[in-house]
C-alpha cells in the first residue's frame, strides 16, 4: 500500500530546478521518488518516465546498461518541455535487487546474456512490478501520459492501471561497444524497442 508523499524538497540539477517528491511503500518499506518540473495539472498529457533504479548504470557511470543515459535524457527532455514527471522506482537489476544483480554481472563476463543471466539465477527476465506508479500518478492528478520508453511492458502496465499513454517516445541513447550485447538482447528477448 503507498502512502502519499512523505517528504519533498527542491532538487536544482544541471537540467533545471526539479521538485523531488518521497513516496513510502508499505509492502517492501522501499521509498521510490517523483521528480517534476512546472505545472501537471491534466488539460495535456504528460511527458513522462518511469525509471527503475540501477546504481551501477545512474550514479556510477556503468557502460554496461543505457540507463544513466537514458535517466539524464529524461530529465534533459522534460527541462525543454518546461513541465514533466519521472518516476524513479526502486527495482535494482530488473527487480533482483543489487546483489543478485552483481551476480547476475558475473554470469554475463563469462558469456550469459542479461536474460540469461537472471534465470540461472532463478528469477525471471524482468521482475519488475508497476502496480506502484498508479498511486503515485493519481496523487499528481495525471491520467494521460506521453511516455518516454522503449519498453512496451510499460507502456501495458500503465494502460491496465487507467493511466493513457498517448504517444510512446523512443529513448534510444547511450549506446556503446560495452553494452552492444545487452541492447540486442534486450530487443531480441524482452521486446524493446529502439525506434
Amino acid at each position: 500500500m503507498i502512502t502519499r508523499p512523505t517528504e519533498s524538497c527542491e532538487l536544482p540539477t544541471q537540467w533545471g530546478k526539479f521538485s523531488i517528491l518521497a513516496f513510502e511503500d508499505a509492502e517492501n518499506d522501499k521509498v521510490h521518488l517523483a521528480l517534476t518540473l512546472g505545472e501537471l495539472d491534466n488539460s495535456e498529457s504528460v511527458l513522462a518516465r518511469i525509471h527503475s533504479e540501477c546504481l551501477t548504470g545512474d550514479a556510477l557511470f556503468s557502460q554496461r546498461c543505457d540507463c544513466g543515459s537514458q535517466l539524464q535524457e529524461a530529465m534533459k527532455q522534460i527541462s525543454e518541455e518546461g513541465r514533466g514527471i519521472i518516476l524513479y522506482l526502486r527495482q535494482e537489476g530488473r527487480g533482483i535487487g543489487l546483489l543478485n544483480k552483481i551476480r547476475a554481472y558475473n554470469l554475463q563476463d563469462e558469456g550469459a546474456d542479461t536474460v540469461e543471466a537472471n534465470e540461472s539465477l532463478g528469477f525471471g527476465a524482468d521482475m519488475r512490478d508497476y502496480s506502484i506508479c498508479g498511486p503515485m500518478f493519481e496523487n499528481f492528478g495525471i491520467t494521460k501520459v506521453r511516455l518516454m520508453t522503449n519498453n512496451p511492458r510499460k507502456v501495458s502496465a500503465m494502460e491496465s492501471l487507467g493511466i493513457e499513454v498517448t504517444e510512446r517516445i523512443s529513448i534510444h541513447t547511450g549506446q556503446n561497444p560495452h553494452n552492444d550485447h545487452y541492447l540486442k538482447t534486450k530487443a531480441g528477448k524482452l521486446g524493446h524497442m529502439f525506434d
